[in-house]
């Protein structure tokens, strides 16, 4: 009798002990705790609609902007914002000519918002001026409204107008015009072309100031200065090697890549400084076409291989297998990624020489892409862009010194 209650005391002890032992770690349920999440940081961006005058006298205006188009969409190569680079969006606006049609207010939209600067640069060397009547409260009534300007607070977005009539001029009101800009977090500033104090007087200082914007004055008749540097001759080399790195595709590839030549040659026409100053746009993130070239596009994700028709594609590629077309477009790219460091260290170096040479020299006025510069820092500053560019290593600065 006491070895049965003995047992069956063991028993008991036995399952009790294991209904309150832990389970074994691989069974054990894990308890739910809160959601991780993953927050993907938008791209900044930085949209810029440059309204200019091209009425008779503002030939040197569109000199200006032509050569000068280059260097200022090249201050945002060293920007950064949460440490991701922005995406640098140009729209192009005229406005004053006679020959465009008056009931739109003697303005055009040239081109809307866009990344192609190929385009752009085609289109500022295609302008032409004549007389006419300047209408900047109109203009920018225009810009405002038509632009597919970003919803986002957090983002640039920059008006500059440039011009010397009256601010006044036209049956819109630049006071409205501009307080509207503003109400969308679009800043406007002015660029008056001739002396501050006719500026001042013409109400161009006071259309900057009810849209938050900068208000500046400059030579529009003054060629840009350019300081040759020991490096300019390389970059001119390795911007014209960088074209064949790109694989034209589709019906449009062929004109934009034969666009992309002429403007290399409109630059190159136009001064020494544009043409440095593309071949360092070209070598930076700004740059972009991947509407037309396959190693863009394929970069951005803005389309499969495998979706391209054979006859969109050039003749060498046609006959490719699919494993050989993917190998030939990494080829191209890892040629375009050294040839585009390349330049960009010589850049560095380039700055540096440029800069002590400048404080070298006295009087130098502004024109329309230092007042351009000039102002979108600053604005971008206080949108939380920080710019920081790269120095030379010690081996590097020696190079510059031969």
């Amino acid at each position: 009798m006491k070895s049965t209650i003995a047992k069956l005391s063991l028993a008991i002890i036995m399952i009790v002990t294991c209904a309150i032992a832990p389970l074994p770690a691989e069974e054990k349920t894990p308890i739910a705790g809160p959601a991780t999440k993953t927050i993907q940081l938008k791209k900044p961006l930085v949209q810029m609609a440059i309204l200019l005058d091209t009425s008779g006298s503002m030939s040197g205006l569109i000199d200006q902007a032509r050569i000068e188009l280059w260097a200022i969409v090249n201050e945002f190569i060293f920007a950064k914002r949460n440490g991701m680079e922005p995406e640098v969006q140009v729209a192009l606006y005229e406005y004053g000519k006679s020959s465009l049609n008056a009931q739109e207010g003697y303005i055009r939209m040239i081109v809307p918002f866009t990344t192609d600067l190929d385009k752009v640069s085609e289109e500022l060397f295609a302008l032409k001026t004549n007389g006419g009547s300047e209408y900047c409260g109109w203009v920018i009534k225009e810009a405002t409204q038509a632009l597919q300007w970003s919803p986002s607070p957090d983002d640039l977005k920059v008006v500059f107008i440039a011009g010397n009539e009256p601010f006044t001029q036209g049956p819109v009101d630049y006071r409205k015009a501009c307080k509207d800009a503003i109400s969308k977090a679009i800043v406007v500033n002015t660029i008056h072309c001739g002396s501050e104090k006719e500026g001042i007087e013409g109400n161009w200082k006071d259309g900057a100031a009810l849209a938050d914007g900068r208000f500046l004055n400059i030579d529009h008749n003054r060629a840009v200065v350019h300081i040759e540097a020991p490096q300019d001759k390389e970059i001119a080399e390795l911007s014209a090697k960088l074209n064949d790195t790109y694989i034209a595709f589709g019906m449009s590839g062929t004109i934009a890549y034969e666009r992309q030549a002429t403007q290399d040659l409109n630059a190159a026409t136009a001064s020494k400084e544009a043409l440095v100053q593309r071949a360092l746009a070209k070598s930076s993130f700004n740059y972009k076409n991947e509407s037309w070239d396959l190693v863009d596009a394929v970069k951005g994700h803005k389309t499969k291989m495998e979706e391209i028709e054979a006859e969109q594609l050039p003749e060498n590629m046609r006959k490719m297998t699919p494993e050989e077309r993917k190998a030939y477009i990494e080829t191209k790219a890892k040629e375009r990624e050294k040839i585009q460091k390349r330049i960009q260290e010589l850049n560095v170096l380039r700055n540096n020489y440029v800069a002590t040479e400048m404080k070298k020299r006295h009087g130098n006025a502004d024109t329309l892409g230092k007042a351009i510069i000039t102002a979108v820092r600053e604005q971008a500053v206080k949108k939380n862009f920080s710019f920081e560019q790269p120095k030379a290593s010690p081996a590097k600065e020696k190079e510059n010194s031969k």
